[in-house]
């Protein structure tokens, strides 16, 4: 059974939700068995509220911009269909989950809390394990991964979530590991391309040894070079 995870990242109104801040951004990344998918989901989101300046110098969504985009209700059941069952990937969960768990609750249509219809892996608590006491935000790991994130030069939901989803595939070992016992498709097909191999009944290599000749006149150039620098490291003492 394919293991089946949702990198996901929202961005906000503000911080907390119990002061009545509101998801504005939800985006979401699909990993199939660790290998991208391109199945994502992404939306903005109508808060009905307005976004704390702070807030907007981080993400720069405005309230213009989201005035006529969906409420929640109208994308809760789509959303809520999309990461059923599936493994979630979030750097600092517990803000996030926290925003999830509010929106469904406020529908008052008997949503459970995310973590009970979801499985939460926290990248964060992940990267403090394995770097303990050094910087481990998303940009601190993409220098310390290798990863590219120039484009984020602000946060976004579907961009974070692309990127987190490159940060945890390195921090985790890489995007898949070879399987030699698999049978021939197109995976294996790309996981082996660039191996050449040879058939068994190819002619026998042909071997070259050296004549008389060719080792009268080796040894006299070594001769002469013995003779000029009065120690040739070709001849063994």
């Amino acid at each position: 059974m394919a293991h089946r995870q949702i990198v996901l990242d929202t961005e906000t109104t503000g911080i907390d939700p119990k002061q009545g801040h509101r998801i504005i951004e939800i985006g979401c990344v699909e990993l199939l068995n660790r290998r991208l998918t391109g199945n994502n989901f992404h939306v903005y989101i109508n808060p009905q509220r307005d976004i704390e300046e702070e807030a907007i110098d981080v993400h720069g969504i405005t309230n213009e911009f989201l005035r006529d985009k969906p409420l929640y209700h109208q994308i809760a059941q789509e959303f809520y269909e999309y990461i059923k069952g599936a493994e979630l990937v979030i750097h600092n969960a517990p803000f996030d989950i926290g925003h999830m768990d509010n929106e469904f609750a406020m529908l008052n249509q008997g949503y459970p809390n995310t973590r009970e219809f979801c499985q939460v892996l926290d990248t964060l608590k992940m990267a403090r394990d394995l770097h303990p006491g050094q910087k481990n935000n998303l940009d601190a790991l993409c220098r310390r991964y290798d990863i590219d994130n120039a484009k984020r030069t602000l946060h976004g939901a579907l961009l974070d979530s692309e990127i987190l989803a490159d940060v945890y595939l390195a921090m985790t070992g890489g995007q898949v590991k070879l399987n030699l016992n698999q049978n021939k498709d197109d995976d294996s097909e790309k996981q082996t391309r660039g191996i050449r191999r040879l058939n068994a009944d190819r002619p026998a290599l042909l071997v070259l040894t050296t004549s008389e000749a060719e080792l009268a006149a080796h040894e006299a150039r070594l001769d002469i070079i013995n003779e000029a620098s009065g120690h040739c490291l070709w001849r063994a003492d």
